[in-house]
C-alpha cells in the first residue's frame, strides 16, 4: 500500500520532525531494548537537554513566523517521554503520549546483548543485519508493521492539527527509520533503504510535505540523523557532567 494516501493532501502539517530518545544504560551496554521501559541514564538526560535547546533554537526561535503552532507527540515509554519533555517544557507545550510510535518489539531478543545474540544465532543475526528477516524467527515485529502503525498514528495527529503546525514525534531508532522508509515509499528501493539507518541517540529527522493538486501527499526528507553541534565531539558520549 502507498501510505502517502493516509494523509489528506488538503489538510496537513507544515513539517514533521522525528526525534530519537537519549541514551539509556541498555544503549551504553549494547543491549536490545525494544518495548522494555528503560529510563534515560545520566548521559542520556544531559543529551536530551542539549537536543531540546537545539530544536528550540533552530525551529522555534529561528523561525520568522512565530505564530505557527506546534504539536508534540511521544511514545509512551519513559525514555521517549523524558526526551519530549526536554523540548516541550522549554516552549510551554503539552506532550501527547501515543503507544503506536513505540519502538519495534524485538520478541525473544529483548533485553539481550547484541554480542550474545550474534554468538547464539549467527545466521539469523547476520540475516537481520542485511535486512533479510532472520530476526523474524524469534518473534520480532516485522519492520513493515512498525512503519505502518507509526505512519497511521502520525497521519491521525496531522489531521487534528492546524495547517501551520510543526509536528514533533519523539520515538525510537528502529521505529523512526521504519517510519521514514514508509513515508518515502522506499520499501522496494534498495538504495533508499540502505540510506535510512537507525539514528544516534537524541538526534532527529525532518520531513516536509509536498502537496500537488490531484495527487497523494508526498514527503521530502530535508534532514536525517541531525544533532546538536556538540554531538560531533567525543563529549556527546562522555560529557563532563
Amino acid at each position: 500500500m502507498d501510505f502517502s494516501t493516509v494523509f489528506d493532501p488538503n489538510v496537513h502539517v507544515r513539517s514533521l520532525t522525528l526525534v530519537r530518545h537519549g541514551r539509556t544504560a541498555y544503549n551504553a551496554s549494547g543491549r536490545i531494548q525494544g518495548v522494555i521501559d528503560i529510563p534515560l541514564d545520566e548521559v542520556g538526560n544531559w543529551q536530551v537537554h542539549q537536543t531540546g535547546r537545539a530544536l528550540k533554537a533552530l525551529y522555534v526561535d529561528g523561525q520568522k513566523d512565530q505564530a505557527r503552532h506546534r504539536l508534540i507527540v511521544a511514545s509512551d515509554l519513559g525514555r521517549a517521554m523524558a526526551t519530549a519533555h526536554a523540548f516541550a517544557d522549554l516552549i510551554g507545550e503539552e506532550v501527547h503520549p501515543d503507544p503506536r510510535v513505540r519502538e519495534r518489539h524485538y520478541g525473544d531478543w529483548e533485553g539481550h546483548a547484541t554480542r550474545e545474540i550474534m554468538d547464539k544465532y549467527p545466521a539469523d543475526f547476520n540475516s537481520w543485519l542485511h535486512g533479510e528477516g532472520g530476526e523474524l524467527k524469534h518473534n520480532v515485529e516485522p519492520d513493515r508493521h512498525v512503519g505502518e502503525r507509526a505512519t497511521r498514528a502520525i497521519a491521525e495527529w496531522a489531521s487534528k492539527a492546524e495547517p501551520d503546525t510543526d509536528l514533533y514525534v519523539f520515538s525510537h531508532g528502529a521505529c523512526i527509520a521504519d517510519t521514514v522508509r514508509t513515508l518515502l515509499s522506499a520499501d522496494e528501493d534498495a538504495d533508499a533503504n540502505s540510506a535510512v539507518f537507525s539514528m544516534r541517540n537524541a538526534h532527529w529527522a525532518r520531513l516536509i510535505p509536498i502537496a500537488i493538486a490531484g495527487k497523494p501527499l508526498r514527503w521530502a526528507l530535508s534532514d536525517y540523523n541531525h544533532g546538536p553541534a556538540i554531538a560531533d565531539t567525543p563529549e556527546w558520549e562522555n560529557p563532563k557532567l
